[in-house]
């Protein structure tokens, strides 16, 4: 596909700018070493007259270049590496393991090196994350109406004060009390767009978002504190249904999400989103259509508001909402984002 000169020098500023709301949707070829690169390589810039910017990676191979041993432009952008990928399996499979040095040392790598790409990618130590994990299965025990004693010697603690001072610490508030707060489990999922966080419990989720969109922090504390939650690291059955999911839409072999989930918002802000999910994949609809179908033509604006505040990214497809004159508007995981989707599903509806 050609690209033209304004998306070039736009594609050539996102990577200057190593934004990552471009990953995924362009490769770079550059002519002076003969690789190609995602959007936000750390190497050193190159001049843009030494940049062929490509849609694909597939285009750059086929046009003679090699990937990036830096980037690793062949994977998806900031993917999780093996070795975490086989820390968080250890961490599901056996969570009241207590991690040491010689157990990282089984998996062939030093234990200080763990620790400091599991913080890299989660912002807290696998240690930490272990223990959090650990914590959110004995919540869920308690609450599911075990004693805490045998929930403290499942956990691998012999100690109760230490079991009520490691869960106090995590959970904010004493095992007695487990019953009074709900328990939320975060988990990353990684795209070709860039990575997304999903929230859920055992029956919901709750929340779907690119990793770098603007204002996430402030989503996630607005539903902690509507459901008087704790939120921690960790995988549910509809986790691993919304991966599977997002990675059948993204292949282009999902026309509709069937994952169970729960939105919080007005009265009109729920007929926007249920209008949302009407639209076909491949089709787009304008913010004024969807005012008009809604009985109140003024009422655009308060769409887009509604658009805004939607926190299931792609399964409340808002990415196929745009202007009356065709613009694409704005979109909370970026423009780039949202016209990649729109072409993609057009794509395979074709």
């Amino acid at each position: 596909m050609v690209i033209d000169e304004t998306v070039k020098r736009k594609y050539y500023t996102a990577l200057v700018e190593r934004n990552s709301e471009y990953d995924g949707i362009f490769f770079v070829g550059i002519k002076t070493t003969g690789v190609f690169c995602h959007a936000t390589c750390p190497a050193r810039k190159p001049r843009y007259e030494n940049c062929i910017f490509y849609e694909s990676a597939r285009e750059a191979l086929h046009a003679g270049f090699r990937p990036c041993k830096k980037c690793h432009p062949l994977s998806y952008p900031q993917e999780i590496s093996p070795l975490i990928q086989n820390m968080v399996e250890q961490v599901e499979e056996n969570p009241e393991k207590r991690w040491k040095d010689s157990d990282f040392a089984a998996l062939g790598i030093h234990g200080a090196t763990a620790r400091r790409q599991f913080k890299k990618l989660y912002g807290m130590t696998f240690v930490q994350y272990a223990r959090a994990r650990r914590m959110g299965l004995a919540m869920k025990s308690i609450r599911s109406g075990e004693k805490i004693i045998d929930t403290q010697l499942d956990t691998g603690y012999d100690s109760s004060s230490g079991f009520h001072d490691a869960f106090s610490k995590i959970m904010g508030i004493p095992p007695k009390k487990a019953g009074e707060i709900k328990v939320l489990f975060a988990c990353w999922i990684d795209t070709p767009l860039g990575p997304m966080l999903s929230i859920a419990d055992d029956e919901y989720l709750y929340l779907l978002e690119f990793v770098d969109r603007r204002g996430l922090e402030r989503e996630i504390e607005r539903l902690r504190l509507r459901l008087n939650a704790r939120i921690i690291p960790g995988k549910t059955e509809i986790s691993r249904q919304i991966e599977a999911e997002l990675n059948l839409y993204f292949s282009g072999k999902l026309k509709e999400f069937t994952t169970p989930f729960i939105v919080f918002g007005s009265d009109f802000q729920k007929k926007v989103w249920d209008m949302l999910r009407k639209i076909e994949p491949g089709e787009v609809i304008s913010y004024k259509d969807i005012a008009q179908a809604l009985g109140n033509p003024k009422a655009v604006r308060a769409v887009g508001n509604a658009n805004g505040a939607n926190q299931l990214a792609i399964i409340i497809p808002c990415h196929r909402v745009i202007q009356t004159g065709g613009d694409l508007g704005g979109y909370g995981g970026g423009l780039e984002r949202k016209r990649w989707m729109i072409q993609h599903e057009q794509r395979y509806k074709a």
